[in-house]
């Protein structure tokens, strides 16, 4: 492309002496990746034209015309028809440009008490807002594939680990209900930043507002906004709401990123803990023999480019004076990669999770390997009297004897269990087992099967209250 000046009319252009040189042009242009918004922009479009003509700037001709013009610039974007112009900038030129094209001009009133900082600042926020509503409804179904696992596999014993070395029993259910919080909380945190993030900065104009009579209760509600912002020039400058967003997804990837994680041990040959259906995995160009867990690990990828794009906005926004700057055009990218990142990533988990099988057996021989009743048995000590620090002593000794043994305590005779402590007795071995163990654990948040099936209705009858 060559670096020629452009000769495009610039709508901007009445103060400048000679055009734009092409190589600025392509430069400071954002239609490639901006025209994305072109939905959002015609909807702000004809709230801004209907409040115009309620308060008696436009005609009511005039407003049906814009309307008009822009429904018609809606559906040839739509089918693809719609010719975007790098000369035009961004895609508001771009659609205010076609639309006086079309109906003359009309079309050039649209503009009046407003400028493209508060248009932008509104159109992001109502992108943000419908991309927030999405997440919202992949992530719910994601939550409600968990809540049925969790209830499937509620008796379902596996072991739970500490430093990644076995620590005590657990249910498949009780760890997929862990999962389930960590999501919980992260979707309150996208809406709480959609509370935050819904309000108009429509008519809050360059810095200023505007001397026009403007309504601005009456585009936020036809926007569907909480109400106007209610500072000019923080309106238009700031971009804290996409920032909140990104420190969300931040968060959600890292769940998922550590959830992957897991998922690739258990698909393991060393873990062996579940199988994952072959549609989430992928061979091996020279192994044959291979079945890699592709979905997990490329989830756990994507963590470190979310989390860069948090690092991106912060960094963008650290320096900038009020008001607005442009700066700010770089927003859009680092923003809609995140988003368009996180459909993905929730999508792919919300799809799998359904399709997991627990190897029961092998998860059970596991929980066996490591002595995870020890725990058990130090408090079954000290319901018998002794004091912790001793009943943690003789567990000690007991599991280093098993140890040498090549035994599992619940294989133990209780002669030799007792030669360590006579509190121990015969009923010792109701506390040993796998099952009798994560049974005892039944107060709220415990592993015990019937807390891990309260734990599910308790969540499935908040998510249907929502």
């Amino acid at each position: 492309m060559s670096d020629k000046s452009s000769d495009a009319i610039k709508p901007w252009g009445g103060r400048f002496s000679e055009p734009t040189d092409a190589f600025v042009e392509r430069f400071t242009a954002s239609v490639d990746f901006d025209k994305r918004l072109y939905h959002h922009d015609i909807n702000g479009s004809i709230a801004h034209a209907t409040m115009l003509g309620e308060v008696g700037i436009l005609s009511e001709q005039e407003v049906q015309d814009i309307i008009n013009g822009l429904e018609a610039i809606r559906e040839d974007i739509v089918q693809g028809r719609f010719e975007w112009s790098v000369s035009l900038e961004d895609v508001h030129m771009n659609i205010e440009s076609a639309l006086t094209q079309r109906i003359g001009v009309t079309g050039k009133k649209l503009h009046t008490g407003r400028s493209r900082n508060d248009q932008v600042a509104t159109d992001i926020r109502l992108y943000v807002r419908d991309e927030i509503d999405s997440l919202l409804e992949t992530l719910l179904r994601l939550q409600l594939a968990l809540l049925d696992l969790a209830e499937r596999e509620a008796d379902t014993i596996m072991p739970g680990f500490t430093h990644l070395q076995t620590a005590q029993p657990i249910t498949f259910g009780h760890h997929m209900m862990a999962w389930f919080e960590m999501l919980e909380r992260d979707a309150g945190r996208l809406r709480d930043c959609r509370a935050r993030m819904n309000f108009s900065p429509l008519g809050a104009a360059a810095l200023a507002g505007t001397s026009y009579p403007i309504q601005r209760e009456t585009t936020a509600r036809l926007l569907g906004f909480s109400g106007p912002t209610r500072n000019s020039l923080d309106s238009v400058s700031d971009r804290d709401f996409a920032i909140e967003l990104a420190a969300a997804g931040s968060l959600i990837m890292t769940h998922l990123s550590r959830f992957s994680e897991e998922l690739v041990l258990w698909t393991s040959s060393q873990f062996d803990f579940i199988d994952l259906p072959d549609r989430f995995c992928t061979g091996s160009s020279i192994m044959p023999q291979k079945k890699n867990p592709d979905v997990p690990e490329l989830v756990r990828g994507k963590t470190g480019r979310v989390n860069g794009h948090l690092i991106a906005l912060l960094t963008l926004m650290k320096s900038q004076p009020l008001a607005y700057n442009k700066d700010n055009q770089e927003d859009k990218e680092p923003l809609f990669d995140l988003i368009d990142t996180l459909r993905d990533c929730l999508k792919a988990y919300a799809d799998m999770m359904p399709a997991i099988q627990p190897k029961k057996e092998q998860m059970a021989r596991a929980a066996l390997k490591g002595y995870a009743t020890a725990t058990d048995l130090a408090d079954y000590l000290v319901r018998k009297g002794i004091p912790f620090r001793d009943a943690h002593e003789v567990v000690g000794k007991s599991v280093a004897y098993g140890i040498s043994q090549q035994k599992d305590l619940s294989e133990l005779r209780l002669d030799e269990l007792r030669q360590f402590s006579q509190q121990i007795d015969e009923d010792v071995f109701t506390v040993l087992t796998l099952e009798g163990s994560v049974q005892a654990r039944r107060h709220i948040g415990g592993t015990a099967p019937e807390q891990v099936r309260a734990a599910v209705a308790h969540y499935r009858a908040l998510l249907a209250s929502r």
